[in-house]
């Protein structure tokens, strides 16, 4: 039964027939009320659109095979009469819960925040809902407790925004039975993996500066911990090789526009650095603030490229030349992924990339002087 039914009558007394009378007084006693029904029924909702239960049921569960008239009359005669569909009812009858779960490990980065939000706007549309669980410190303990918990919450699948190097120890392991898809991780050997093309857009980065006559690029890269810093910064090494150039020293930040200013005074103060590729928009943002400080003009003395194209990045001063991530197609593709694992319709193992795009603003140009 998907609601609380109207509640059965005081069952004393047949209907109309006198309340008891109290003893030693002869005085009627007034009849008990009746108890109010607590919600609406499928059938008071049937009976007042004038269709039947089954239809209701469609329209409450999103089944096709309604006209859209038929549809509209029965929302209106449940709007009418309050009532409201029993998602736990109706989870045992499927045996689903149209809820996915997330894990993420900080939701302090540009990316982290922008997948998830895609996720969410991704299974809104396949009629799921999401269940968020962050988790403080990536470790075995942690993961094991997040999918504990989870299942206690009730989740169809798990989708886990693995940005740091967890999934490559031998210790770390994923529940079997729990259908999952990763989030950058590299782990597409043994998981359902989505992610960004982190090796291709970098490289394009890296040969756009070529390409304008710089001798060398260098690289601002994120912590040592994340896999996609470390995608980057392998990117970027082989770009240069192949192409038979200097590599310089790296520098690093932690994502942050601080950790940009701060690891950029190092490049700030050599004159030889005329082209520098961030492995984010936040930490370009921050190396374009210690450059200005140091009368170092971006693009006349040095180019700056990053990586993620921030809705703010066009407005920075200059507009920064940037990699665009699709965070909507990598939300929209785990979702789907995540649905044909629980339908088994699709692979077990294996990464899916999502290609990214130059984006070509003001913080790139030749070099100056002669090279």
């Amino acid at each position: 039964m998907e609601t609380v039914e109207e509640a059965a009558a005081d069952p004393g007394d047949p209907p109309g027939a006198p309340g008891p009378v109290a003893r030693g007084t002869g005085a009627a006693r007034p009849p008990a009320p009746r108890r109010a029904r607590a919600t609406a029924s499928m059938a008071d909702v049937a009976r007042l659109a004038g269709v039947s239960a089954q239809t209701v049921s469609r329209v409450s569960n999103g089944y096709p095979g309604v006209t859209e008239e038929t549809r509209r009359q029965v929302r209106a005669a449940m709007r009418e009469l309050g009532y409201r569909p029993n998602s736990a009812a109706r989870a045992l009858k499927r045996g689903e819960f149209r809820t996915i779960g997330v894990i993420t490990f900080t939701l302090a980065t540009t990316g982290n925040v922008r997948t998830l939000e895609a996720i969410a706007t991704s299974a809104a549309r396949e009629g799921y809902a999401v269940t968020l669980l962050p988790l403080a410190v990536p470790t075995q303990d942690e993961v094991r407790g997040a999918f504990s918990r989870l299942e206690e919450l009730a989740v169809d699948a798990v989708i886990v925004i693995m940005e740091v190097h967890l999934l490559d120890a031998a210790t770390v392991h994923l529940p079997p039975h729990v259908q999952v898809v990763v989030v950058d991780s590299d782990a597409g050997d043994r998981y359902t993996v989505v992610d960004t093309d982190q090796h291709g857009g970098t490289r394009e980065a890296v040969r756009h500066l070529l390409d304008l006559g710089h001798r060398t690029v260098w690289h601002l890269a994120g912590p040592e911990d994340s896999f996609a810093a470390m995608r980057r910064a392998d990117a970027w090494r082989a770009a240069l090789t192949e192409a038979g150039r200097e590599l310089p020293p790296i520098v690093r930040g932690d994502w942050s526009a601080e950790s940009g200013y701060r690891a950029g005074r190092e490049l700030a103060v050599r004159e030889e650095c005329t082209a520098v590729f961030a492995a984010n928009d936040q930490m370009a943002l921050g190396l374009l603030r210690v450059l200005h400080e140091h009368g170092r003009r971006v693009p006349e003395d040095v180019s700056v490229i990053g990586f993620d194209d921030i809705p703010e990045a066009s407005s920075f001063l200059p507009p920064l030349t940037t990699l665009h991530q699709d965070f909507a197609e990598v939300g929209r593709l785990c979702v789907q992924a995540v649905l044909r694992k629980m339908r088994q319709e699709g692979p077990e193992r294996g990464t899916t990339l999502v290609p990214t795009r130059l984006v070509l603003r003001s913080s790139t140009a030749p070099p100056p002087g002669p090279c």
